[in-house]
């Protein structure tokens, strides 16, 4: 289900949500689907239900998932909108990193042999 790492430095309720997110946006998981019980996902990563309960109060807020009182959680009809939406505001902080790239010496072939090769690596997967 999710991949906990407890030694990331991202903490575990992010790692919920960016796993949530994921799913979504790979199309493994779409608009209806029920997501698994803060019970369950708690008991099979062996962490704290509060936890679990934050990172989908968070996905919530964003629209991202409903919660239907006595039915569970589900993956919302806007959740690939909005995800993208908020990836999207990341670039960003992806021009700042290009930007430190650049003074640190890798040149542009290098940035674009970069994204070429994660655009491949990710086609390839699908």
């Amino acid at each position: 289900m999710f991949q906990i790492n407890p030694l990331s430095r991202t903490s575990i309720y992010q790692q919920i949500i960016d796993q949530i997110e994921e799913y979504i946006t790979t199309g493994l998981w779409k608009a209806g689907d029920p997501l698994p019980s803060v019970r369950t996902v708690s008991v099979e990563s062996a962490i704290n239900p509060n936890t679990v309960q934050k990172a989908y109060n968070e996905l919530a807020g964003k629209g991202i998932i409903l919660s239907v009182p006595g039915r569970g959680s589900f993956v919302s009809e806007d959740a690939f909108r909005v995800v993208c939406r908020e990836k999207r505001k990341q670039l960003g902080e992806f021009r700042r990193m290009i930007g430190e790239l650049l003074q640190a010496g890798v040149t542009p072939d290098e940035l674009i042999a970069e994204i070429q090769d994660v655009s491949e690596t990710k086609e390839s997967s699908e």
